[in-house]
Parts: structure tokens; C-alpha cells; sequence
């Protein structure tokens, strides 16, 4: 496997001000993996779980380190190139599923697809694949339903099958069972854990579940600012 495919975050850096001076949310804290692998990261709230997960994903910026995804470093582009980045390469997995109310199903799931501005001749191959995820995941029966004719399960199955229109390279999750109940964030673990594998994306989950990091072949805590692997 080439080094170029690898997601590598290195020594990680996140200050914020406060009134008590400079509030060091990350401090150096590093992490590898290689397409196929799912990871884990638990850790007290305020800890900076999100804050990692947001910089990996181009949503927040670093105070300084580096994130690599396929051998680039998306941080060292301007906003356009970040956002085309971040759109073709990272797929998005939130608590609460942002789904668009006066969309259906289908065109929710597309919406990425829209965002990068694709001709409109491969608009017919976005749709079948959004057809095809949608069936993955039990929703063939919903494609013209919207949000609010569908139960939290089924909008959280929704929101994944938009993170993965665009075949990102790495798959972001950020407490994404943590509105569901116990049966249903069964379900979406093992959603996400699957789709993950046959896609051959690269996972990290953030949660506050040590039933659902548990489940994870790879598992870090984040202790002061860094990263320590627990999955021993």
C-alpha cells in the first residue's frame, strides 16, 4: 500500500484565547491510518475530540501541525481549493443529521454532488449511485419521503449515505449515535463500520459511547492533548 493513501495527522496544535490566557485544546497530538481502517477517539467532553475531527476535515484550522490525506496537504490550499478538497474527499457523519427539510431523501443525498459543480452529464450516475447507497442501507422505500416523514434511525442512515455520494477518502462521525436510542445506535454502528470496509474509506469516530468505540478495531483516547491508543 502506497504512503500516498494514508491520512497522517502530525503533531496537532490547537490554541484558543480566553480570559485566562491561551487555552491549549491539542497539544502535538498524532495519529496514522491506512484506507480500510476504523478508528475510535473518546474522551471527556471539552477535551477536544470535535476540535480534531474538524481540523482532519477542513473545518476548523490548526494552530499548527499537519494533516496529509493521498499524499496532500489540504491546509497549505486557499478556501477554494480547501472547499473542493473537503467536498470530493471527506464525507461527514454529525449527531444532529442536517438533513434539508424541503428536500427528499434522494435529493439530500445528492446535495454534495451539487456542491462540487459536477456537469450535468454525470448528474445520471450521481442519482444511481445515490439510489444504490440508499438501498444499502434499508431506504429504498423512502427516496421521495422527506425528513419529517422519517424516524431518527432513518435520517441518521440518510446523512451517511450523503457523506459517501462523493466516495470520500476519509469518513468523519462525530457523535453519530448520540440522538438515538440504544437499538437504533446499534444499527447506525454497524452501518458505519461496514460501509466504511467495503468502501475501503478511511473512519474515525469521536463519541462519548464506550459500547460503540468498543466496536472499533482501533480506539484513542485523547488525554491532554494527545492521543493515547487504548485498543490493547
Amino acid at each position: 500500500m502506497s504512503e500516498t493513501s494514508r491520512l497522517s495527522i502530525e503533531n496537532l496544535v490547537k490554541e484558543y484565547p480566553s480570559a485566562g490566557g491561551v487555552l491549549r485544546v491539542l497539544d502535538g497530538a498524532s495519529l496514522s491510518a491506512n484506507p480500510g481502517d476504523s478508528v475510535a477517539i473518546t474522551g471527556p467532553s471539552g477535551s477536544g475530540k470535535s476540535t480534531l475531527l474538524y481540523i482532519a476535515g477542513l473545518l476548523e484550522p490548526p494552530t499548527s501541525g499537519k494533516v496529509l490525506l493521498d499524499g496532500h496537504e489540504p491546509w497549505t490550499l486557499d478556501a477554494l481549493g480547501q472547499a473542493r478538497f473537503r467536498n470530493q474527499q471527506v464525507g461527514f457523519v454529525f449527531q444532529d443529521h442536517h438533513l434539508l427539510p424541503q428536500c427528499t431523501v434522494l435529493e439530500n443525498v445528492l446535495i454534495p454532488t451539487i456542491a462540487a459543480s459536477r456537469e450535468a452529464a454525470s448528474a445520471t450516475g450521481s442519482e444511481t449511485r445515490a439510489s444504490q447507497l440508499l438501498q444499502r442501507v434499508g431506504l429504498q422505500d423512502r427516496i421521495h419521503h422527506r425528513p419529517a416523514q422519517l424516524s431518527g434511525g432513518e435520517r441518521q442512515r440518510v446523512a451517511v449515505c450523503r457523506a459517501l455520494i462523493n466516495q470520500p477518502k476519509l469518513l468523519l462521525a462525530d457523535e453519530p449515535t448520540g440522538n438515538l436510542d440504544r437499538k437504533t445506535a446499534d444499527v447506525i454502528g454497524s452501518l458505519l463500520l461496514e460501509v466504511a470496509r467495503e468502501s475501503g474509506a478511511i473512519l474515525i469516530c469521536v463519541t462519548h459511547s464506550g459500547e460503540l468505540a468498543e466496536r472499533f478495531p482501533r480506539r484513542y483516547e485523547l488525554v491532554d492533548g494527545k492521543l493515547v491508543d487504548v485498543s490493547k
